[in-house]
């Protein structure tokens, strides 16, 4: 591991703190533990890696995402103030379908170093894009109380009522991937892109890698919020 390399790109880390602090913004410590955090996962991530990806038994996958679907669904709950299972039903379900179809069509095999890293960047964009659809939803019903009422005055159901909060909720959710498809290659390399290159890939090979994985990230984003407006909205019996 290059600790050098990192202790020195750590600068990148104190400008934004130094500006916070002279700025009296006030996320400063925020930033600074949430940076150490980062690092020691990211190296725990590492080591937990090289022992996964000597894993021969496919089964071994389901407990593996069943805890990355426990964690990502704990994370959601903290971050929308709402209730766990819907959270772990809505990132499972999106999840476990965009994984089927990638396997079934060969984009993906069940080797362990290329199913892993793409379930782990599955669930990661799902809890994204999960928390933003429940934000913005608690807030159009908030903010739309006058016309959920004018709905259900001429006779419409509450269900009807929301499905207007419920697609506002999903294209707002969806905004990210958006802008993304928009600008990729153009504004700006991706990731993965960036990262093959770096290892010395051919730029027509880590192109077509990230394609594919764009396009991964159009569906499991719609399924996602898709997912979590449907089971949020069916709790929701009263505004």
């Amino acid at each position: 591991m290059q600790f050098d390399m990192i202790a020195l790109s750590f600068i990148l880390v104190l400008i934004p703190l130094l500006i916070s602090y002279k700025l009296g913004i006030g996320i400063e410590k925020e930033i600074f533990k949430n940076s150490i955090r980062a690092f020691l996962q990211l190296t725990a991530l590492g080591f937990v890696l090289g022992f996964l990806f000597k894993i021969k038994n496919p089964l071994w996958y389901i407990p593996i995402l069943l805890l990355m679907f426990l964690y990502a669904a704990y994370i959601a709950k903290k971050r929308t103030n709402y209730q766990f299972l819907p959270a772990f039903l809505s990132i499972g379900f999106a999840t476990l379908i965009i994984l089927i179809i990638m396997v079934t069509l060969k984009i993906i095999s069940l080797k362990p170093y290329q199913f892993i890293p793409i379930a782990g960047m599955i669930i990661g964009n799902s809890l994204n894009t999960y928390t933003l659809t429940i934000e913005r939803l608690k807030r159009e019903i908030e903010l739309q109380k006058e016309l959920i009422e004018a709905f259900i005055s001429i006779g419409s159901s509450l269900s009807e009522a929301y499905k207007i909060m419920q697609k506002e909720a999903i294209k707002a959710a969806l905004i990210p991937v958006n802008n993304m498809l928009q600008t990729i290659g153009v504004v700006a390399i991706p990731g993965i892109t960036t990262g093959m290159l770096l290892a010395g890939a051919p730029p027509l090979k880590a192109v077509s890698y990230q394609v594919v994985i764009m396009y991964m990230l159009v569906s499991i984003n719609l399924f996602s919020a898709l997912f979590g407006s449907i089971f949020y909205l069916r709790q929701k019996k009263t505004f």
